[in-house]
């Protein structure tokens, strides 16, 4: 765990947390009753200069991040004086946890940071406000893209705005495509065209020490089976927070690697796990790999070699790709200072100031203000990011699945299951039927 604490001149230093504890998941939605109202009243008021306020601001990053925040909050700080912020940070893995015990008491931070994972987990027990009654007020909206903005709302409530954007992204390492004399995929291949590619590069690169892959077994990640079902015009997940696909569509997706595991054409599971925490792409043993799209900055600095984009495999309809928030600022449904909250909130998507000193670390801006503030250097990866996001734009045509409560928990089960599917252990049959029990167990859960 990393906390930081940071003095602005002439103020005390902004308090921090006291520690972390994991509450379970019926104290967080017993906060459904007796915590949060989820009302807004007060966020379309007017602000008092002379008021002094007191706000907290808590997100999960590294020391990076915190001194990016820190910096963006002193300018605020420094433009609202009647207000001070109190920062708290720390590592994502102890995010929840912490997050968890303050919602059991209905305390969360004023102002936090929030992902798109757990939004309906906090928002349908009442612990977040519905920002929409501060729109036009103490925050504006009308640079967000639709699309984008609607994927932090649920049943009409604001409950997130957006800080940046993603999109899922296939990388490839073209250095090594040249070294095993293989194309990259052409412009709108199908998810049958990534396959017949991967076992290009396999049977290209299997002469080389160490051997060069095509790819990791890409189906047994959960987000690209959500990307998989939107193009097959199924949402992953219904209005009413439940599952929105089959058995039979997940056994559907799977398959599609069957042969490629069978026959040892995806990167051993093996030397994944010894790899970890790097992996097949990251060490240059593979030469695609799918993620989202902000990752190519570590892609780089780990490979140090000539990493690029194109988009995720198409449909019948083309590639159907989404936004995705990478993340997501709320506000506490009990916060005593709605309308600084919502000022706050502003301020950190809209000022063009904050987006010169974040540029791409969280994503692309979600506004143009920012992203035409940042300070990018052509060649730069930043650059590379906004120019893959503009490339997109036309193929983003589905918004993005809000996941269900429990989604966290769904999410680790698929991989775990994966990685026993990989192994042999499991057939798809048996993968799909005990993800489901886990699923009826979990979904719905917080």
């Amino acid at each position: 765990m990393r906390i930081e604490r940071r003095a602005v001149a002439g103020r005390p230093a902004r308090r921090t947390a006291a520690g972390v504890a994991v509450v379970s998941a019926a104290a967080l939605a017993l906060t459904a009753c007796s915590g949060g109202t989820g009302e807004s009243a007060g966020f379309a008021d007017e602000l008092d200069p002379e008021e002094e306020i007191t706000l907290s601001l808590a997100w999960w990053g590294d020391d990076d991040r915190a001194n990016k925040y820190e910096e963006a909050v002193a300018l605020f700080e420094e433009q609202n004086p009647n207000i001070q912020v109190d920062t708290n940070w720390i590592a994502f893995d102890d995010y929840w946890p912490a997050r968890n015990t303050e919602a059991a008491s209905g305390s969360l931070p004023d102002v936090l940071q929030m992902d798109l994972s757990y939004l309906r987990q906090y928002g349908a027990t009442g612990q977040l406000a519905d920002l929409s009654e501060a729109f036009d007020t103490n925050l504006d909206v009308s640079g967000f893209d639709e699309q984008l903005l609607a994927a932090g709302a649920i049943d009409g409530a604001q409950y997130g705005i957006p800080t940046s954007t993603n999109t899922l992204a296939l990388f490839y390492n073209a250095d090594v495509l040249d070294q095993v004399g293989v194309e990259p995929p052409a412009e709108g291949y199908t998810w049958d065209d990534y396959a017949a590619f991967v076992e290009e590069v396999h049977e290209a690169g299997s002469g080389e020490d160490p051997a060069i892959f095509g790819s990791g077994d890409y189906t047994t990640t959960f987000w690209f089976f959500c990307q998989w079902l939107i193009q097959q015009g199924t949402e992953p997940f219904t209005d009413e927070g439940e599952l929105g696909f089959t058995e039979e569509q997940m056994a559907e997706f799977l398959e599609l690697g069957a042969d490629a595991r069978e026959t040892g054409v995806f990167f051993p599971i093996e030397k994944t796990k010894q790899l970890e925490p790097l992996g097949a792409f990251t060490v240059s043993e593979a030469a695609s790999e799918m993620s989202w799209d902000n990752f190519l900055a570590g892609y780089v600095a780990e490979t140090e070699q000539d990493i690029r984009m194109l988009p995720m495999p198409s449909g019948d309809n083309g590639p159907q790709m989404f936004w995705k928030p990478s993340m997501l600022l709320s506000a506490s449904a009990n916060t005593e200072h709605p309308a600084a909250a919502a000022a706050l909130i502003d301020f950190l998507v809209n000022a063009p100031e904050v987006g010169t000193i974040f540029g791409t670390s969280k994503g692309n801006p979600a506004v143009a203000a920012q992203r035409d503030a940042m300070e990018v250097e052509p060649g730069s990866v930043d650059e590379q990011v906004v120019a893959f996001e503009e490339d997109v734009a036309e193929l983003v045509t589905e918004p993005a699945p809000i996941p269900v409560e429990g989604f966290g928990a769904i999410e680790a089960e698929y991989k775990r299951l994966g990685e026993e599917l990989q192994y042999g252990n499991v057939t798809v049959d048996e993968f799909v039927t005990q993800w489901f029990a886990f699923a009826e167990s979990n979904v719905g859960q917080s």
